[in-house]
């Protein structure tokens, strides 16, 4: 695997691009497109586009197709080998080397949680992640919430997401903790993004859960990176075969996106339309893991 030492802020402001690629290539694999039609579909150059792909993706477009071709008919949201093998208590070591750390859990405490995050200070800020913007919300325990922004994406249509700008991923986060001190702090929030995305050091988490939601949290974790289950697959793997709707509810309250992977969940009809920081995000996700799972 690749690990790319490409600036954060750079990879961010590259993610819309590459996400558009990611989706030219993925429809257009079977016929191997060389790297000047790829290119020109992106409006770009073929050396440009080869250095912007590379340096987001961690790999070359040519491997990135030879990725796609290793899987079985191409299926990437279904196909997969890299099996993620450490308990939710333990840590994690994330696909792609985009991130290696791990997740210490130290949970906010259940006062904590009932009264709002009352007495909690905690900081919001935008930072730069591989995907684009993120909105962070950080405690002095580590990382509380991770959304991402999209500024002037389209409104909703039917359950399909397009992403949300500033103010409303902003909101989405520290609703969830109407009675906290919260202050804005963008530098604050690149400094903690750098530490994980580029560092890769180890990921304090400070959150709070039910045990069911722990549990399908868990179950998130080992499915194998680039690859996907419904609710009911994950409701079995949580001993509870009957609750695929509850499973739903607990992965849409997943407060820590990417880490806590739940874009690797989908509905039962298997469309990617309920992921709720964009359907081209989840797929971007989805992608890269599985260029280098392969």
């Amino acid at each position: 695997m690749t690990t790319t030492c490409t600036p954060l802020d750079e990879r961010a402001i590259a993610y819309e691009r590459m996400a558009h690629a990611l989706d030219h290539l993925g429809d257009t694999w079977r016929d191997w497109p060389d790297l000047a039609s790829v290119a020109a579909a992106m409006n770009l150059s073929p050396s440009h586009f080869q250095r912007e792909f590379t340096r987001w993706a961690g790999v070359s477009p040519k491997q990135f197709q030879a990725a796609l071709a290793h899987g079985a008919a191409g299926d990437l949201l279904r196909e997969g080998a890299s099996v993620l093998d450490a308990a939710f208590e333990t840590g994690l070591s994330g696909p792609g080397r985009l991130h290696d750390l791990f997740i210490a859990h130290e949970g906010l405490t259940p006062g904590e949680a009932k009264s709002g995050g009352a007495g909690a200070d905690l900081i919001i800020g935008r930072a730069p992640t591989p995907f684009g913007e993120g909105a962070w919300l950080i405690g002095a325990r580590g990382l509380v919430a991770l959304g991402f922004i999209d500024e002037g994406a389209p409104t909703r249509t039917g359950f399909e997401h397009q992403g949300v700008g500033e103010k409303q991923a902003f909101t989405d986060l520290t609703s969830r903790y109407p009675g906290a001190d919260i202050r804005r702090d963008d530098a604050e929030a690149a400094r903690f993004a750098r530490r994980v995305f580029e560092s890769g050091e180890p990921l304090p988490v400070a959150l709070y859960g039910t045990p069911f939601r722990r549990q399908v949290w868990r179950a998130l974790l080992e499915i194998p990176a680039g690859t996907t289950q419904t609710y009911g697959q994950l409701a079995c793997a949580t001993g509870s075969p009957k609750a695929a709707r509850a499973v739903g509810a607990a992965v849409g309250a997943n407060p820590i996106s990417w880490f806590i992977p739940c874009h690797r969940a989908l509905a039962a009809d298997g469309r990617l339309h309920n992921y709720h920081w964009g359907v081209a995000r989840k797929r971007a996700m989805l992608t890269y893991e599985r260029a280098h799972a392969a």
